[in-house]
């Protein structure tokens, strides 16, 4: 019997068909309307952005401090205790 060749590297054998898939609709997050509010042609950020991290990231509000997931950045709010 004969032996067929192989191929010596990965890069010489054809790739194997993908099944096919319904492309995905992109959508954007109904939760970024929440950071801002529009009126007109101006829009107003509702959220505090990050010092850090600069532009485009915003900081959370919790009850008692503001935090940002990205770098991890806090501010307290109110009054600091024995003071």
């Amino acid at each position: 019997m004969a032996e067929q060749p192989q191929a010596e590297t990965a890069a010489e054998e054809a790739p194997k068909p993908r099944a096919e898939r319904k492309p995905r609709k992109k959508r954007v997050s109904p939760k970024v309307y929440k950071f801002y509010n529009i009126s007109g042609d101006k829009a107003e950020r509702l959220r505090r952005e990050c010092p850090r991290c600069g532009r485009g990231v915003f900081m959370a509000l919790h009850k008692d401090r503001l935090h940002c997931g990205k770098c991890g950045y806090t501010e307290w709010l109110g009054k600091k205790k024995g003071r």
